[in-house]
Order: C-alpha cells, then sequence, then structure tokens
C-alpha cells in the first residue's frame, strides 16, 4: 500500500471518529467505533480542575461511552476539525487534529476549540486503527497552533 492510500486510511478513521460523536441531541451509534477504533483503545480527556491541577481521566470504548451518553443525550454537539497533520512512519501514525466544537453546525462562534493527539495502528484485520487519543481545549495562555 502506498503511503498516499495509508494516509487516506488514516483520514478516514479520524473523519469516522468525528461523525460518530457528532450530531443533534440523542443517542450516538456507539457499534461506529469499531470503524475507527482498535478495540484496546483508550481516550483521554484533559483538563484544569477548580483548584488549578492538571487532570485527566483515560477510558476504553465502553468507558467512553457510558461517560458521554448522557451529554449526548441532552445536548446537541458537533465537533469538527479544522487542521490535521499526519506523521507516518511504517504500521504506526499520529494524527494532531484540531477541532472547533459547536451545539449546531451554522453556529458562528465555536463552544471550544482544541486538539486531539491521536495514535493509529495498521492493524493487519482492521486496517489503520486509533489506539488512543488524547486531547486538550484551548484556554487562556494556550491557543491552537497553525495548521
Amino acid at each position: 500500500m502506498s503511503g498516499t492510500d495509508d494516509r487516506a486510511q488514516i483520514g478516514a478513521a479520524v473523519d469516522e471518529m468525528y461523525a460518530m460523536i457528532s450530531g443533534p441531541a440523542g443517542p450516538r451509534d456507539w457499534s461506529r467505533q469499531a470503524n475507527a477504533f482498535h478495540p484496546d483503545a483508550r481516550q483521554i480527556r484533559t483538563w484544569i480542575g477548580a483548584d488549578g491541577k492538571v487532570a485527566f481521566k483515560a477510558m476504553g470504548l465502553a468507558d467512553y461511552a457510558a461517560d458521554t451518553t448522557p451529554f449526548f443525550a441532552a445536548n446537541p454537539f458537533f465537533e469538527v476539525e479544522i487542521g490535521r497533520r499526519i506523521d507516518l512512519f511504517g504500521n504506526i501514525a499520529h494524527v494532531w487534529s484540531a477541532y472547533e466544537a459547536r451545539a449546531a453546525l451554522d453556529d458562528t462562534k465555536p463552544e471550544r476549540r482544541g486538539i486531539n493527539s491521536i495514535q493509529l495502528f495498521k492493524d493487519p484485520e482492521r486496517g489503520w486503527r486509533i489506539m488512543s487519543m488524547i486531547w486538550d481545549n484551548e484556554r487562556a495562555g494556550l491557543e491552537l497552533p497553525a495548521f
């Protein structure tokens, strides 16, 4: 497979991840995780706590679905990629993916912006799948770099 084909498949996995979590208020189709994520994948949310300390929560696929289902059920949420960089080496890849989150696609101002740091593995049976993903949001003193 050529590097161009690999990049297209990596991009398709990232696109599927965004499509899976985005939509109007209501349930998400968690079966779609298999199209983007390896079964052993981890997703890691980071934030700054009320005490000013950095914190994180690491989740497997079922944990992430359970953690976010109440939010998605009650809130429209659209996460739109605004920049991407793919670094590829053999059977591993890293994607820097900048995003904006909105309650509606036509909102002029995003609710938040941030970066997903996504690591992928070229599984011989599944193709390119996300193995881990960690993200952080823009805040005072932390702005998205240019892509």
